[in-house]
């Protein structure tokens, strides 16, 4: 039953992030796109920058806080994913960031964490 709630936070935690991410302007052009290399939850362009964004979704922060999940190995899982998917789209040359948003949700409220460039 937990993996099924877990599951269901981080799919609400994702359209959050949608929103919150068209609202400020950015165009998501893939959600939950994977490859061998991993899986990155949102691409995004805004202006000529594409944004590959993990989004950590915890409704406490009794194990610390959502963006500290993701340690070395997930940003390297983050960083060939985000490499493989410009060598598809022949961008390789295409200015790109890594950031992660993180949302904590309590009580049917929530909280948006954005931080950029964390790689």
């Amino acid at each position: 039953m937990k993996i099924h709630i877990k599951n269901e936070l981080g799919k609400i935690g994702e359209q959050i992030a949608v929103e919150y991410l068209e609202k400020n302007g950015y165009k998501i052009l893939e959600r939950n796109f994977y490859c061998k290399q991993g899986e990155i939850d949102i691409i995004a362009k805004q202006k000529q920058e594409i944004i590959f964004i993990e989004v950590k979704t915890r409704s406490n922060i009794n194990f610390g806080k959502p963006s500290e999940a993701v340690n070395y190995k997930k940003q390297k899982h983050i960083y060939r994913t985000a490499q493989y998917y410009l060598y598809k789209i022949n961008s390789l040359e295409m200015l790109s960031r890594f950031d992660v948003i993180e949302i904590l949700i309590k009580d049917g409220k929530f909280n948006i964490n954005h931080i950029k460039q964390i790689i």
